[in-house]
């Protein structure tokens, strides 16, 4: 499945995204300005997250409360430099907890992903617009 947006359509962009997510653990991959953590943003105020919504670069990861899909983690795996850091942090608790998981850079991390998640791969077309394909693994 893909949809193709300009970024003054990400509310459609969301619509889509939230209609077609099946797992609580999303990934969000593409390259470096691709609007990843925008369209998460996004993401969370259609779950209506009470908390201030920002980008775990730093902190790697962030927690969100949400009035309808209850705990939200937010992962940024951009800085790690081994996948024995995200275990430090406990990410297979994490991702094992049922909650929504939401991962940033998911490839830092594949080994440690469940069978099944939900990949979201977002594409810089040439006219600036963006395309996102959804795969459910």
């Amino acid at each position: 499945m893909s949809f193709r947006y300009h970024l003054d359509q990400i509310d459609q962009a969301v619509d889509y995204l939230d209609e077609y997510l099946q797992s609580p653990v999303i990934c969000f991959d593409g390259p470096m300005g691709a609007g990843k953590t925008t369209l998460i943003s996004r993401l969370c105020q259609r779950w209506k997250v009470t908390d201030s919504i920002s980008s775990p670069t730093f902190s790697i990861i962030n927690h969100y409360n949400s009035k309808t899909k209850g705990l939200i983690y937010h992962f940024d795996f951009y800085r790690l430099e081994s996948v024995e850091e995200a275990l430090d942090i406990g990410t297979e608790e994490y991702l094992e907890s049922g909650n929504i998981c939401i991962i940033e850079w998911s490839e830092r991390i594949l080994a440690l992903l469940p069978k099944n998640f939900t990949q979201v791969n977002i594409e810089i077309n040439s006219d600036q617009s963006r395309s996102l394909k959804i795969v459910s693994l």
